[in-house]
C-alpha cells in the first residue's frame, strides 16, 4: 500500500478536542516523513507545533501552527489547531483554506460528544476529512463502540478503512479493510505484513461489509456487486473512497497512537491516495468563478517577536511572487513556516499555504488579488462570551495599551474590547477564561504590558416609578459686582421603558427667557449622569414649567445651576428604581442536556422563551431566554461544565427591566461599601 504517487501537495489540518493527542501527531508525522531528526513531546515544550510561549506554559495549542514535510513525492502542508472551544476560532479560520482535516479522537465514548461541532462546521462547508481515533495503546473499550459512538455524533456516514489488532490490551497491529491485508507494528520503521489473524476474522468481515456498504450508497455499480455478491476490485474500492471523502459523503476512520508512531504511516498513504488534489479545493472553494490572475485568502495572522506583521495565505490561484502587488501593498517577503521558523521563498503556487510579510491594513479571511473584486467567503466570526475589566499596572503604560490590543484583535479575530460609556472600564470580551488569560498573557510577554483585571461592573440605571410636580429650583450668588441668579419649576414624569429622556418648556410670559432654557436642559442632563442611587437615570420626562429672572444677575450657567438643584430636590421623592439590563440568549447544546440548561438559566433568574430543536442538527436544541446580565458574566463557564464543553450561546442586550428589591438591596449596599471604602462610585463588581 505504499507504492509511490506523484500528486503534487496536500494541506491537512489536525483538529480534534483538547488532550487528544494532535501536536503528538503533527510531529509523528514529521518524523516519519524526514522533515525533522528527533521527536519533540510536549510536556517537554520541544514540539514544532505548540511553540508559543503561552502554549508552552499551558501544555495545549493556543493558535494555529503550520509545518511542512515531503512524502512520496508530494509536498504537505499540515497545520495544528488548537483543541479548546475557547480557541475555535482559530480553527474555523484555518479549516476554509486545506483540502482535507484529519479529525483526531481518544477511544473514550463519554468524550465522543465534545467532536460535534467540528463534524458541524466541517460538513456545514464540505470539508473532507478523517478520523484518527488516537492513544489506541490506551485503549479499554471494544473498537465496534467507540465506531458506533463515533457514528452518532457525525451526519455523515463513518467508514472503518482499517482494523485494529490488540492484544493484551496493546495496540500491535491492524487489517487494512480494503485489502485485508495484516499488518504488525514496529517501534521507528514501517508496519510488516503478516497472515491474516483468524480470531478476528468475523469482526473484520464485520467491519468490511459495513464501510462498503456505506460507499455503495453512492455508487450503484458497487452496489449491483454486493448484491450479487461479487467481490468488488481493490481498485473500485480506493476510487470510491477518494469520490465520496472528497465530495464529503463519507469519513474513513483510522486507529494508532501517534506517540509510538503506530498508524501514521497508513494514515499518510491515505491522505495520498484518497485526499482531494490542491485543484479539487480550489474549484470547489471558488463555485465554478472564472477569475484570471492570482487569488489567496488570510488563513492566521501572526506579530512575530520581533514585531512583524505575517499573513498566513493559502494560494487558490495563479502564482505569487517576490515584489507582486496584492489588494494594493507589495508583502515585505515569501515564507515557508515550520513552526516559528521561517524559510524565505521566491515564489508560490496555486495550492500552497505560505506567509506573507508586512501586509499592513489586510485582516484574517480577506481575499488577495490584484484588481479583481472577488470575495471568498469566510468563516463566521464567533460572538465574544466572557469579559474582564483590565487597567495597566502602571499607569504610564495606559497609552500603550490600545495599541497593542489593536494588534492582539487582528492575530485572533475572536477577541473584542470596549471603553465602556458609563463604567468607563476597558473591558476585554473572548471566549471564556483561559482564552482571556492567554490574552494577558500576550500583553505581558510581547508588549510589556502586565494588568489587573476584575470583572466588568454591570452598567446598572435608574428610573422613577412616580411623577413629581412643580419642583422648585432657585440658584442665587452675591459675591460684589454682577451676582448669579436663576428660578426654574420642573415637572418631571416617568416614561416607559426604552423611551429614554425627553426635556419640554410650557413657559408662558417670557418668565424664563429663551436664550437661558438651553441652560435649563443642560442642568437636567447633567444631573441625570448621576441620580439619587448612584446610576445614570433613564426613562424621564422633564418639563419646565415656570421661573423668574433677574435683568443683570442671570445667566444661563445660573440657570443650568438652578436646574441641577430641582433635579436634587425632586429626583428621590419620585421613588427611584434599580434597572438592570437584560441579554436575549440564544443557546445551543445537545438535547440530552436541554432540561440542565434550562434549570442553570432558572436560578439564575433567566425567563425561558422556548425550545426547539435545530432543523439541520439531529440531537441539538437551540434555546431562547431572557437573562440579567450581570448573571450572564460567568455563564459560559457553568454551561460548559454542564455540557461536556460544547453548548455555547449568542447574546445581544435586548431591554432594561427593574431589579427585584432584595436584589437591588444588595446592589445598592455594596456600592454604598465600595463608595465609602473609597474605590469611587458604581463599585458593584
Amino acid at each position: 500500500m505504499n507504492e509511490k504517487v506523484k500528486s503534487g501537495s496536500r494541506n491537512v489540518a489536525i483538529v480534534g478536542p483538547y488532550l487528544s493527542g494532535k501536536t503528538s501527531l503533527l510531529e509523528s508525522l514529521l518524523s516519519v516523513t524526514g522533515a525533522i531528526s528527533r521527536k519533540g513531546s510536549v510536556k517537554d515544550g520541544n514540539t514544532v507545533g505548540d511553540s508559543a510561549t503561552e502554549a508552552r506554559d499551558r501544555h495545549m495549542s493556543v493558535e494555529i501552527s503550520t509545518a511542512y514535510t515531503e512524502y512520496n513525492d508530494t509536498h504537505f502542508t499540515f497545520i495544528d489547531c488548537p483543541g479548546s472551544v475557547e480557541f475555535a476560532q482559530e480553527t474555523y479560520n484555518a479549516l476554509i483554506g486545506v483540502d482535507a482535516a484529519i479529525v483526531v479522537c481518544e477511544p473514550i465514548n463519554e468524550r465522543v460528544l465534545t467532536l460535534a461541532p467540528l463534524f458541524k462546521f466541517l460538513d456545514d462547508w464540505e470539508i473532507p476529512h478523517m478520523v484518527f481515533v488516537n492513544k489506541m495503546d490506551r485503549a479499554n473499550i471494544h473498537v465496534l463502540e467507540t465506531l458506533h459512538a463515533l457514528k452518532a455524533v457525525s451526519s455523515r456516514p463513518l467508514v472503518a478503512h482499517q482494523y485494529p489488532i490488540m492484544q493484551n490490551e496493546q495496540l500491535i497491529g491492524f487489517i487494512d479493510l480494503v485489502s485485508e491485508q495484516a499488518y504488525h507494528y514496529h517501534d521507528g520503521a514501517p508496519a510488516d505484513p503478516i497472515p491474516f489473524p483468524e480470531e478476528l476474522k468475523e469482526e473484520e468481515r464485520v467491519a468490511r461489509a459495513e464501510m462498503l456498504e456505506a460507499l455503495a450508497d453512492f455508487d450503484d455499480h458497487l452496489l449491483e456487486e454486493l448484491l450479487e455478491d461479487i467481490e468488488p476490485p481493490q481498485e473500485e474500492i480506493l476510487k470510491d473512497l477518494k469520490m465520496e471523502l472528497g465530495a464529503d459523503l463519507v469519513v474513513p476512520v483510522f486507529f494508532g497512537a501517534a506517540e509510538q508512531d503506530h498508524g501514521v504511516r497508513p494514515l499518510l498513504d491515505a491522505l495520498l491516495r484518497e485526499a482531494p488534489e490542491p485543484e479539487a479545493t480550489a474549484k470547489h472553494r471558488l463555485n465554478e468563478q472564472k477569475v484570471n490572475q492570482p487569488l489567496a485568502q488570510v488563513l492566521k495572522t501572526f506579530y512575530t517577536p520581533q514585531g512583524g506583521k505575517l499573513s498566513l495565505v493559502r494560494v487558490w490561484q495563479g502564482k505569487l511572487t517576490d515584489g507582486m502587488s496584492l489588494n494594493g501593498l507589495r508583502p515585505g517577503g515569501l515564507y515557508r513556516l515550520m513552526g516559528q521558523q521561517m524559510k524565505s521563498i521566491r515564489e508560490a503556487g496555486a495550492g500552497e499555504i505560505i506567509a506573507l510579510s508586512r501586509m499592513e491594513g489586510i485582516n484574517t479571511g480577506d481575499t488577495l488579488q490584484q484588481d479583481s473584486k472577488v470575495e471568498l467567503p469566510k468563516a463566521k466570526q464567533l460572538e465574544p462570551v466572557y469579559a474582564l475589566a483590565i487597567t495597566p499596572e502602571k499607569r504610564n503604560d495606559e497609552v500603550k495599551l490600545s495599541g497593542a490590543i489593536t494588534k492582539l484583535l487582528e492575530e485572533d479575530p475572536s477577541l473584542a474590547w470596549e471603553q465602556h460609556g458609563d463604567t468607563h472600564e476597558v473591558i476585554l470580551w473572548g471566549q471564556g477564561e483561559i482564552h482571556l488569560q492567554v490574552t494577558l498573557d500576550r500583553l505581558r510577554n510581547k508588549y510589556n504590558l502586565p494588568m489587573t483585571t476584575h470583572l466588568p461592573r454591570v452598567p446598572y440605571k435608574e428610573t422613577i416609578r412616580k411623577p413629581i410636580s412643580s419642583v422648585h429650583g432657585r440658584y442665587k450668588h452675591q459675591s460684589g459686582g454682577h451676582g448669579q441668579f436663576g428660578d426654574v419649576y420642573l415637572d418631571i414624569q416617568p416614561l416607559s421603558r426604552g423611551e429614554g429622556f425627553n426635556f419640554s418648556e410650557t413657559i408662558v410670559g417670557g418668565v424664563v427667557p429663551k436664550q437661558y432654557i438651553p441652560g435649563v436642559e443642560t442642568g437636567v442632563r447633567e444631573f441625570l449622569s448621576h441620580g439619587p442611587l448612584g446610576f445614570p437615570v433613564v426613562d424621564v420626562a422633564v418639563t419646565l414649567t415656570n421661573g423668574s429672572y433677574h435683568s443683570v444677575d442671570s445667566s444661563e450657567q445660573a440657570f443650568k445651576l438652578a436646574a441641577r438643584l430641582a433635579m436634587q430636590e425632586g429626583l428621590p421623592q419620585g421613588n427611584p428604581t434599580l434597572l438592570e439590563p437584560i441579554v436575549r440568549l440564544q443557546v445551543t447544546t445537545p438535547n440530552e442536556f436541554t432540561s440542565k440548561v434550562m434549570q442553570l438559566l432558572s436560578g439564575r433568574r433567566g425567563q425561558i422563551l422556548g425550545y426547539e430543536g435545530i432543523h439541520d442538527w439531529q440531537g441539538w436544541d437551540h434555546l431562547t431566554a431572557y437573562l440579567p446580565q450581570a448573571e450572564m458574566q460567568t455563564f459560559i463557564v457553568e454551561l460548559r461544565s454542564q455540557t461536556l464543553g460544547v453548548g455555547s450561546f449568542d447574546w445581544e442586550f435586548d431591554h432594561l427591566q427593574e431589579v427585584p428589591d432584595k436584589v437591588a438591596e444588595r446592589i445598592l449596599t455594596v456600592d454604598e461599601q465600595t463608595v465609602t471604602s473609597g474605590n469611587g462610585k458604581n463599585g458593584k463588581k
